[in-house]
């Protein structure tokens, strides 16, 4: 390993972190009689041509909200938003509910804490995806039980958007961050629910503009801290290849009541494999500074919220490589770039050329 080592980065970790928190078997689905039998002659890609679902976003004008309100209105989905008369009014995120408007989104008034609004809304769609933050994670029973209610809904897709949670070895507190969106898998199931998991791994727009660099507004020109010994594998995908990986599989069998792992093999490297592509880019080797694990341990115990949840998330993925550490499964999980070889996704390489 290149490089040297250091045992105190706390200063330029820390403010790498604050200001990511500006931006933070196989059953097939349910059928009518009259249906059900042509669906069993048709192979998964046919059935989805058959059936085109009506789809309810939850939280569509956050972060990776948007990019799935705009892949399913894409697709050609009858697409509706859940929105609070406020978020129209917002001078900001009124643009954004405007911009759905002008895409052929149906805006449905309605709020999260209004169980009224929110049956009313779940009983005129097929399909609900929650992309709701990270402080509205908990309040997703809420939604499960309007679904329960609603009683139509022929698949739930939960606000996932990062590891698998089931699958990961953080420690605190990150850990009791993914524990609460354990608990609303286990509710899901609990309930019946059908369902599908979105695991995508990283969002490349918060992690690639910087190289995870502290306190960077750009990829680093002259040295990089690495995390650990920069050798687990991470995932990263571009946000409106999200989006259209979410949306192909809400009409598939394939991913009913599964995890759908997004995992293009030229998005799957190693952070010191990102660094040397970076090097490649900008013709010129990088000086390398590695933080070993104990380190990381120790800044995440003596760093205060949120930055402690912020480093302990970057030691699941990138010291312990939460991301890539197991194998996936047909009883649990599928792979998005396998299901759908037609998406031309962005790679990591083309990525970052947008930087050099």
């Amino acid at each position: 390993m290149n490089g040297k080592t250091v045992t105190s980065s706390k200063s330029t970790i820390r403010k790498g972190c604050a200001s990511l928190t500006e931006s933070t078997t196989t059953s097939l689905p349910p059928t009518n009689q009259a249906s059900s039998s042509l669906e069993k002659q048709l192979w998964p890609e046919e059935q989805m041509a058959a059936q085109i679902s009506k789809i309810l976003v939850i939280g569509g004008t956050g972060y990776i909200g948007k990019f799935v309100v705009d892949a399913s209105a894409k697709a050609g989905h009858p697409t509706s938003v859940l929105v609070r008369e406020s978020t129209v009014a917002d001078p900001v995120k009124g643009k954004l509910v405007q911009s759905f408007k002008n895409s052929g989104v149906t805006l449905v008034y309605g709020d999260l804490y209004d169980h009224d609004s929110l049956v009313k809304a779940i009983k005129q769609v097929d399909v609900v995806i929650s992309t709701v933050g990270n402080m509205q994670i908990a309040d997703q029973t809420k939604i499960i039980a309007a679904i329960k209610e609603a009683g139509n809904v022929k698949r739930f897709f939960p606000s996932e958007f990062g590891v698998d949670v089931d699958r990961q070895n953080a420690v605190e507190p990150a850990s009791s961050t993914f524990a609460g969106k354990v608990q609303i898998r286990r509710a899901i199931e609990a309930e019946g629910i059908p369902f599908t998991y979105v695991a995508p791994g990283c969002f490349a727009g918060y992690f690639l503009p910087t190289l995870v660099q502290a306190g960077a507004t750009a990829p680093p020109r002259d040295k990089v801290t690495i995390l650990g010994d920069g050798t687990p594998k991470v995932i990263y995908n571009e946000e409106h290849d999200i989006g259209t990986y979410t949306i192909k599989a809400v009409d598939d069998p394939r991913t009913l009541n599964k995890i759908l792992y997004i995992k293009p093999p030229k998005n799957t490297l190693s952070f010191n494999e990102l660094v040397s592509l970076w090097e490649k880019k900008i013709g010129k080797s990088l000086e390398k500074t590695y933080v070993p694990e104990e380190q990381v341990l120790k800044l995440i115990q003596e760093s205060g919220f949120p930055i402690n949840i912020f480093l302990a998330i970057n030691h699941s993925i990138f010291v312990k490589g939460d991301l890539d550490n197991f194998a996936i499964e047909p009883s649990f999980g599928v792979e998005a770039s396998e299901l759908y070889p037609d998406v031309k996704y962005t790679t990591v390489e083309e990525y970052l050329d947008r930087f050099v």
